[in-house]
């Protein structure tokens, strides 16, 4: 389980390093807090981060549920999928919005593999 406890770690530094890039973009596009509209380039890191936090809500339970009631071993092989895949996401995003699909879709992918071995495991477990 130590690896599930790095790919959440992992996740977690992510989630702040996308944080803190919406500050420097708030400084750079004149966007001052507590907006979160103004110059289009500030709204996509903006997305990027806020999207990432709704995707996390998912992650990090269903990571931790499919690594007790499935495979731990496969479960920080997808959590680092899923890693990296934000980082296309949100590189996509910022460039073009329209660019963040590969990411997008390797995120819920992922997140799907998680809630539904989590949900089938827990019920064979049950």
């Amino acid at each position: 389980m130590n690896g599930v406890v790095v790919v959440t770690a992992l996740a977690l530094l992510e989630y702040s390093v996308l944080g803190a890039l919406v500050g420097r973009a708030r400084i750079k596009y004149g966007v001052e807090a507590p907006a979160i509209t103004g110059h289009p380039e500030f709204e996509r890191y903006f997305r990027a981060h806020q999207n990432t936090l709704e995707q996390l809500v998912v992650f990090i339970p269903a990571l931790w549920m499919f690594a007790r009631f499935v495979n731990a071993p496969t479960a920080v092989a997808l959590g680092l999928v899923f890693v990296i895949a934000r980082v296309i996401y949100a590189a996509g995003y910022v460039k073009d919005a329209k660019r963040r699909s590969p990411g997008a879709l390797v995120t819920l992918g992922v997140n799907a593999i998680f809630v539904v071995g989590a949900l089938i495991g827990g019920l064979i477990a049950a």
